[in-house]
């Protein structure tokens, strides 16, 4: 890991909200391809997944999710739930961001792929009782658009379509569809 990507993660801590933002911009950008010192901050990120401050827990479920492609050992098959769990945060923008970068997860490995698709599906069937399940599903449905235009699996778009075609409430469907640029 070089100095650069050291300090990034230092000040992405940091009390100075600008300083923190920018490190966060800069360690996303980073991750956005395969690094080889994914090892160097994993556990540190896994710990900071409980973290008292919210954006610390945010950060981290995103910068877990983008080094799920730098991977080989896969330790994101045993991390998966805990990564998972942000998802579901007691702070909703938390929850939120989390679940939006959790699709990267799927592009570590074909079966990383399938656990990402096991999770958003089924929290899409049984999530009709959490507050914002609306939104929830819309970004389960985002993730899914996401993770085809990355791998071009057509597994995921029928999925995708399958979960749309269980939502009762037309306005919601049309909503989703558009996701995909259908009509109803």
């Amino acid at each position: 890991m070089d100095r650069e990507i050291k300090e990034a993660f230092i000040k992405s801590k940091s009390k100075d909200k600008q300083e923190s933002y920018e490190a966060y911009q800069y360690i996303l950008q980073a991750t956005e391809k395969q690094v080889d010192w994914a090892y160097e901050v994993w556990d540190d990120l896994l710990d900071d997944l409980t973290d008292k401050d919210n954006h610390q827990r945010s950060r981290s479920a995103q910068y877990l999710a983008n080094l799920a492609k730098s991977d080989p050992e896969n330790r994101m098959l045993t991390d998966l739930p805990r990564l998972w769990e942000v998802t579901k945060d007691e702070k909703f923008v938390t929850a939120r961001h989390s679940l939006q970068s959790f699709w990267k997860v799927g592009l570590g490995g074909a079966e990383q792929k399938d656990l990402v698709m096991e999770f958003m599906a089924e929290r899409f069937k049984k999530g009709i009782d959490e507050k914002n399940h609306t939104l929830i599903r819309f970004d389960i449905l985002q993730n899914m658009k996401q993770l085809y235009n990355q791998l071009d699996d057509e597994a995921i778009k029928q999925t995708a379509m399958d979960l749309i075609e269980t939502v009762k409430d037309d306005k919601y469907k049309k909503k989703y569809k558009t996701i995909w640029k259908m009509k109803i």
